[in-house]
């Protein structure tokens, strides 16, 4: 178990999907969480009998980014722990996807993380212990993207971005990390993998036959936050259990099976 008393948490994208996950999870380990998204939810992520504050906020604008870090240290007197999830793109051919689109991708999913951090940064360097960084990549940053190239683009931007981050911060105690997320199940995984019946083929084609879950990413980001790991810095920790299969096999198996 860890222990996140009195240390308090931004968690960008926290509304919904993974990073409601990733804020009930510090909530549970007596974390302060704050969460931002451009609307309210519905409901707020809950935990030890805590509830996440929300904040409206718009990443991608450096002075609402601001703000909300200002709101948490008049708040709870700190900053320890920037989780870095707010992200996504719709699916786009690479040859029709329009230059705006393109530039919006790219600052939703790099460029506004790179200027949360340098934020957070500054506010970690007041406390005696620093603070801790953590980006929210995605497979499609390692491997190929098709469909969304701006997106795997950005998400491969963010590695290395997390890496040098890393480097120059050190020295002032600020860790930053990188998650290498799989193929995660959502409440809005069936509108992305075809419904319950491409979902169900999917996961049977993955090596631990089934998807990830928020709890897998949280989980993750609890113990790269954690200061038992504080010495793990600059990593890009693979959360996709095992990875995805090269397709190719599969199709040979099956070619293999029809000829016999």
């Amino acid at each position: 178990m860890h222990n996140f008393e009195n240390k308090t948490v931004i968690v960008t994208g926290g509304t919904k999907g993974v990073g409601f996950g990733i804020a009930e999870a510090f909530l549970s380990a007596g974390a302060n969480v704050f969460i931002c998204g451009r609307n309210a939810p519905a409901s707020l992520p809950q935990g030890a009998g805590k509830e996440a504050i929300f904040i409206a906020a718009d990443v991608r604008k450096e002075e609402q980014s601001q703000g909300l870090i200002d709101s948490a240290i008049e708040a709870t007197g700190r900053l320890d722990i920037l989780i870095n999830n707010a992200g996504g793109s719709p699916p786009v051919a690479a040859a029709d996807a329009p230059s705006k689109l393109t530039e919006a991708i790219i600052r939703l999913n790099l460029i506004a993380p790179m200027i949360f951090s340098q934020q957070a940064y500054h506010a970690m360097c007041k406390t005696a212990n620093g603070g801790s960084i953590i980006n929210i990549a995605s497979v499609s940053g390692v491997r190929a993207s098709p469909g969304t190239a701006a997106y795997g683009a950005a998400k491969a931007g963010l590695i290395n971005v997390s890496r040098s981050f890393a480097q120059e911060w050190g020295i002032d105690n600020v860790r930053v990390n990188a998650i290498i997320a799989g193929l995660i199940k959502t409440e809005a995984a069936g509108e992305h993998y075809g419904g319950d019946a491409g979902i169900e083929l999917i996961e049977g084609s993955l090596p631990m036959k089934r998807m990830a879950t928020p709890a897998d990413i949280a989980n993750a980001c609890l113990f790269l936050a954690a200061d038992s790991s504080g010495y793990v810095s600059g990593a890009a920790l693979e959360v996709y259990g095992a990875g995805e299969p090269p397709s190719f096999l599969k199709m040979a198996e099956e070619a293999y099976k029809l000829g016999q």
